[in-house]
């Protein structure tokens, strides 16, 4: 098969797993709601974001050529207030996984009791292969297209996959030049000098971080000198390494694209971290590496997926030797293997829960910006912890009460907000 064949395979891959992610959000919210006693008229509302909007956007390259990008922003619901959520810049964005991820946004932002619906925006196109220029280009084209329907009191954008400080700083730049003022509350994960927030760059780790010490203490297991496996190396997954690492846990096991590094006696993260290249990638310095399936069945107490989708499913479900789980990535585990753990006793924290510590940041920058006056990284850390310890609870309650897993708990908890909002005014 020619480079054409496999990117075009890999693309349809790409398309079936968001539409999964699409239908399995669906699958769980309508279950959620069931469980809520709503009726059917709530699940026709929420199953599909309330506006979708695709744009095209042209753009000159530097060779002189204009080429023309597809963007999307999807607005899951706005009952609770304006919508917020990340941009991404990737090669196979599509619509299914933009309107997904929002629906995911909503529930998230649910759960950690934020006054938010759920958002999300993606560009078609691959960052790794243009210039400064081009990248500053497409984004403030992005911000002119989608302009009508974003704001700091309609929806606030955020970073996601290899979109950056400097990317949201140029589409402020812009939406404050349309609008002829300056809109720091328009985007968030913007620079520090720009009215960024102290924490936000390590805000979702941190957040995966707490709900790993919440679980733990669920289970009776100390984190200091438990053995955690971290399946990623990327931005959430050093992170997590790092603090796991730093709290006294054997972190045995970390894996990037290539390979994963197993040590039964845990591995030198700080030694790792100095190793790896830009992308997260370590694991080709060294010879004796282990499969990214390998890792997920290794001996430890607890796993972290913190990779990509589809990790854990009914193939691998019944080989887990972790009693934790805790989702850092976005649906690694199918619903099917979700079952089965669950079955097994095993405690899977789910990463609508688990990786809300980004858009709690999000949410404290955008208080900051409101009000211009700024947290130092201290008080953004014991506020994110308040939130997330919460947040924690309300869900493991509602399992514990309701007899269902952490999953569909989480999705109880997130959609009850959305829902009672849209019932009070009127919507349903």
């Amino acid at each position: 098969m020619g480079a054409a064949g496999v990117a075009g395979k890999e693309t349809e891959q790409k398309m079936e797993e968001s539409l999964n992610l699409f239908t399995s959000t669906q699958v769980v919210i309508k279950e959620a709601l069931n469980k809520l006693g709503y009726a059917d008229e709530m699940y026709e509302l929420l199953k599909e974001p309330l506006r979708m909007l695709t744009v095209r956007i042209p753009i000159r390259m530097d060779d002189g050529s204009t080429k023309i990008f597809t963007g999307y922003r999807s607005q899951h619901n706005d009952a609770v207030g304006p919508t917020k959520g990340g941009v991404r810049f990737h090669p196979e964005v599509n619509e299914d996984e933009v309107k997904a991820l929002s629906m995911w946004m909503s529930l998230k932002c649910g759960i950690v009791d934020l006054p938010y619906g759920g958002g999300k925006g993606g560009i078609i196109c691959d960052p790794r292969s243009m210039s400064m220029g081009e990248l500053e280009r497409l984004s403030r084209g992005y911000v002119r297209a989608i302009s009508q329907i974003v704001g700091p009191t309609k929806d606030i954008p955020a970073p996601d996959v290899y979109t950056n400080s400097q990317i949201m700083a140029w589409m402020m730049d812009e939406y404050s030049r349309l609008r002829e003022y300056d809109s720091p509350g328009f985007i968030t994960g913007k620079p520090l000098v720009l009215g960024g927030s102290q924490g936000r760059e390590k805000a979702t780790a941190q957040g995966v971080v707490i709900c790993i010490e919440e679980a733990a203490k669920k289970r009776g297991i100390s984190i200091e000198g438990a053995r955690v496996a971290v399946q990623g190396f990327g931005n959430a997954g050093s992170f997590l390494a790092k603090f796991m690492h730093d709290a006294g846990a054997k972190v045995v096991a970390i894996s990037d694209a290539y390979g994963a590094l197993y040590d039964p006696n845990g591995l030198d993260i700080d030694y790792l971290l100095d190793r790896r290249d830009s992308f997260g990638t370590v694991t080709t310095l060294f010879d004796n590496t282990l499969t990214n399936e390998e890792l997920l069945e290794l001996d430890c107490d607890i796993l972290v997926p913190a990779a990509v989708s589809n990790q854990i499913t009914a193939a691998n479900a019944h080989n887990i030797k972790a009693s934790i789980i805790v989702e850092a990535a976005n649906g690694p585990t199918t619903l099917e293997a979700t079952k089965i753990l669950s079955d097994r006793g095993i405690l899977l924290v789910p990463d609508v829960l688990a990786s809300s510590g980004g858009v709690t940041v999000s949410y404290f920058e955008w208080v900051q910006n409101n009000q211009g006056y700024y947290w130092t990284e201290e008080e953004v850390t014991e506020k994110l912890k308040k939130v997330l310890v919460q947040a924690f609870d309300n869900v493991y309650q509602t399992s514990q009460q309701r007899k269902v897993n952490m999953r569909l708990a989480a999705y109880m908890v997130g959609a009850r907000k959305m829902s009672e909002a849209s019932r009070f005014r009127g919507w349903v």
